[in-house]
C-alpha cells in the first residue's frame, strides 16, 4: 500500500508549459507516472509533452479527473495556484516551489482548512511511491518499492536514506519531502501518522533539522502510539552556529529547544532511535526490524 500518491492517482502539472514544470513533468511520465495534462492560463487547448493542456485546476478536474497536483509558480504567484487546486477539489497539492513569502502560507493554511485536501511543501521535492508514481524532483532511480516510510524536511537527505535503505535490502514504501520553510502544508507528525496507519509500512525513518518544533511533536505523537511502529530519526544541523538561517527558511536556531542536540534528546526520550550521522540510517533500520 502507498500514502498520498499511486499507480492511479491522476495527477495534473500546475506551470505546465514553464522550463521548470516541462523538464520535471517529463520526468515524471518517464517514470511512469500517471500524468493527466497540465494547467498553463492562456494556454488551454494546446497539446504539451504528449498531454492536454487547460486554462485552469477546475477544468482539469471536470475534464479530466484530476485529483492531485504538482505546482511549478513562481514564488509570487504560488499562494494563489495551491487555493486554487484546493478550490476545484484536488485532494493531494504538492507545492515545489521555494521562495513563497511566509504571509502568504499564514493565508494558504487558513484557506485550504476549508477543504478536504492535503498539502505537500512548500519547498520540497515531492512525494513518490517507488514503482507507482513520482510526484517531485526527486532522482527515481534511487527508490525501490519496500516496507519503511520515510519522512523528511530536506530533499537530499531524503535521497541518502532511502538509497541506504534500498541497499540494506528493505526499500521504501513512500517517501515524503514535507519541505523546509516555516510554515509548510503537513507538519511531520501529520506525515508520520500517514504511515503509523498504512498496513504495509513497518518502520519509518524521520529526519529533520534545527528550527521549530515540528520534530518534538511528532516525537510525542510517537510515544502516544506505544512505538507501534520502529522509528530511527536523524536531525541535520547539529553543527549549526545560533541565529543564523541554515539552507532552509525554517532552518534557524532560536532557543535552546530548537537545537539538534535538544530535538536528539527529546527523541530519544520519546523511543524513537537517534543516529548522529545519515549514514547510519540504513544499517540501523535494519537492525531495529529484526
Amino acid at each position: 500500500m502507498s500514502v498520498l500518491v499511486n499507480k492511479d492517482s491522476k495527477i495534473i502539472v500546475q506551470g505546465f508549459t514553464g522550463k521548470e514544470g516541462s523538464f520535471h513533468a517529463e520526468q515524471m511520465i518517464d517514470y511512469g507516472t500517471n500524468v493527466v495534462g497540465g494547467v498553463t492560463p492562456g494556454k488551454g487547448g494546446q497539446e504539451h509533452l504528449g498531454k492536454p493542456v487547460m486554462n485552469t485546476v477546475a477544468e482539469a478536474v471536470s475534464e479530466l479527473g484530476a485529483d492531485t497536483s504538482i505546482i511549478f509558480v513562481p514564488p509570487a504567484f504560488a499562494a494563489d495556484a495551491v487555493m486554487e487546486a484546493a478550490a476545484a477539489g484536488i485532494k493531494v497539492i504538492i507545492c515545489i516551489t521555494e521562495g513563497i513569502p511566509v504571509q502568504d502560507m499564514v493565508k494558504v493554511r487558513d484557506f485550504i482548512k476549508d477543504y478536504d485536501c492535503t498539502l505537500i511543501g512548500p519547498n520540497c521535492p515531492g512525494v513518490i511511491t517507488p514503482g507507482e508514481a513520482k510526484v517531485g524532483i526527486m532522482p527515481g532511480f534511487v527508490f525501490k518499492k519496500g516496507k519503511v516510510g520515510v519522512v523528511s524536511k530536506s530533499g537530499t537527505l531524503t535521497y541518502e536514506a532511502a538509497d541506504q535503505i534500498v541497499k540494506a535490502g528493505l526499500g521504501i514504501s513512500t517517501a515524503i519531502g514535507i519541505g523546509g520553510d516555516p510554515i509548510v502544508g503537513t507538519p511531520t507528525k501529520e506525515a508520520i501518522e500517514l504511515f503509523m496507519n498504512d498496513p504495509e509500512t513497518e518502520g519509518i525513518v524521520m529526519i529533520g533539522e534545527i528550527g521549530g518544533n515540528y520534530e518534538a511533536l511528532a516525537s510525542q505523537y510517537i510515544k502516544e502510539t506505544g512505538n507501534k511502529k520502529p522509528v530511527v530519526g536523524f536531525i541535520a544541523g547539529q553543527t549549526a552556529p545560533k541565529g543564523r538561517t541554515m539552507g532552509h527558511a525554517g532552518a534557524i536556531v532560536g532557543g535552546k529547544d530548537d537545537t539538534a542536540e535538544a530535538k536528539m534528546k527529546i527523541m530519544e526520550e520519546c523511543g524513537i532511535h537517534v543516529v548522529h550521522s545519515p549514514a547510519d540510517i540504513g544499517k540501523t533500520m535494519k537492525k531495529v526490524l529484526g
